[in-house]
Parts: structure tokens; C-alpha cells; sequence
């Protein structure tokens, strides 16, 4: 039980975090978007954040070179351009680590006797790799991902299913994201949610969360709850 929770009588309340993968635990979505930009303005166009601020932390199907096609009114080779993105991709996240403060949270939540889960819209084979990768698998103690579910965030079925999966509550647990998408996602499956955007998604119009950091590092965890719990 959560020794937090114990101390200020809200022993029924957080019981667990639920952290996103890409863009809150590794920011793999600024890259992915800069290595986009990079290859749409060497064709002379560009990938306005209006149009790819939409299918962050979602599976929308958007297609960036199918847009690029559009813009341009031409055809292109899609093969040659995904090979160089994902080679350009792969190159920037070879000596990625954890954004600020992850880390930090990870090790408070234990102390602090929280169950630990993660629900990313991303499959499993991704997101375990690249928590290999920088040492942070064995901190979660259930991972859900798209091969859990029928549909993604904003869909809250990740949320709810990885809640269950830790023997908790929705309303027991908060949720950390940083896209739109995945914030919605978290309430609507009845969590309390911290959004923590990144390089690319802080300028979104975010509206449905609890509270707001610009980083982990900023506040301690127990002191987060405390203030999130508090909320109505």
C-alpha cells in the first residue's frame, strides 16, 4: 500500500502509475518528427504540426509520405523514403536515454509501495526493446500495449487493461502522458492524469488532464500526488 497514502488518510486512493512509452519515457516522437521535417523540407515542403499533432499517441494510419505526395503533387518513392527515415530514426535514439526525471519516478513509486504499469499505443515488441535498451523493463511490473487491444488511445481500453492487470481501480491510479491522444485516453478510463509534453507535443492544446509538467524533474513524485489528489 502506498505509505502516502497512509500519511495523509487517503489509503483508498493512489494506489498506482500508468506511464506512456514514446514521447514520455523516450522521446521518440520529437525525433521521428524532426527526422519527418528534415525530409519534407529537402523536397521543399513541410509537415505542419497541425496535421501530425493529431496521430500522436494514436494509430491513425496517417501516411507522412502519402501527404508529401499530395503537397508536392507528384509521385514519390515511398520505399526509398521510409528506408531513410528509419535509418535516420534508428541513428538518433542509438544513444537516447530517459527523459529527466523518469527514472526518479520509477524509483519513488517503489519506495513509496506503488504498482507500476505502463500502456503505450505502440506493440510490444517496440516498446520492450527499447526498454532494454535503457534499462528500465524490469521496473514495470505489467506493460500493455496494442497487441492488448482492439483499439488504441484515445480508446481507454489500454488504460482499463492495464488497471486490471495490477489489481487496481481506474480511480486508484494516475496516469503520465504526453500526447492529446493519450491524455483522453487515461480519462476517459477514469484515471487522474499528469501530462508531461515534450519537445514536440507541448505546443498542443492539451484539455483533458490534472495537472501539467514540463518535466518529471521538476516535482517529486509523492509531492505530484499529494497535489493531484487533492483535486476533486
Amino acid at each position: 500500500m502506498c505509505k502516502l497514502a497512509e500519511g495523509v488518510g487517503q489509503s483508498d486512493m493512489i494506489k498506482a502509475v500508468i506511464f506512456d512509452f514514446d514521447g514520455l519515457i523516450l522521446d521518440t516522437e520529437t525525433h521521428d518528427y524532426e527526422v519527418l521535417q528534415e525530409i519534407f523540407e529537402e523536397h521543399g515542403s513541410a509537415l505542419p504540426m497541425s496535421v501530425w499533432g493529431k496521430v500522436i499517441g494514436t494509430a491513425a494510419g496517417f501516411q507522412p509520405f502519402v501527404y508529401l505526395e499530395e503537397q508536392l503533387q507528384k509521385k514519390l518513392d515511398h520505399e526509398k523514403l521510409t528506408a531513410l527515415r528509419k535509418e535516420r530514426f534508428t541513428k538518433r535514439l542509438e544513444n537516447e536515454k530517459a527523459r529527466p526525471g523518469v527514472e526518479a519516478y520509477l524509483a519513488a513509486a517503489k519506495e513509496l509501495g506503488l504498482k507500476i504499469g505502463l500502456a503505450s499505443s505502440s506493440d510490444y515488441k517496440w516498446v520492450s526493446q527499447h526498454l532494454k535498451q535503457i534499462g528500465l523493463y524490469d521496473d514495470f511490473e505489467c506493460i500493455r500495449t496494442a497487441d492488448d487491444v482492439e483499439e488504441v488511445k484515445p480508446n481507454p481500453e489500454l488504460y482499463l487493461k492495464a488497471a486490471e492487470c495490477l489489481g487496481v481501480k481506474p480511480e486508484e491510479c494516475i496516469a503520465f502522458e504526453d500526447s492529446v491522444n493519450g491524455s483522453i485516453a487515461a480519462k476517459r478510463a477514469g484515471m487522474k492524469c499528469v501530462i508531461v509534453p515534450n519537445k514536440v507535443t507541448k505546443s498542443l492544446l492539451f484539455e483533458h488532464y490534472d495537472h501539467r509538467l514540463e518535466s518529471m524533474a521538476e516535482m517529486e513524485l509523492e509531492q505530484l500526488i499529494e497535489t493531484v489528489s487533492k483535486q476533486a
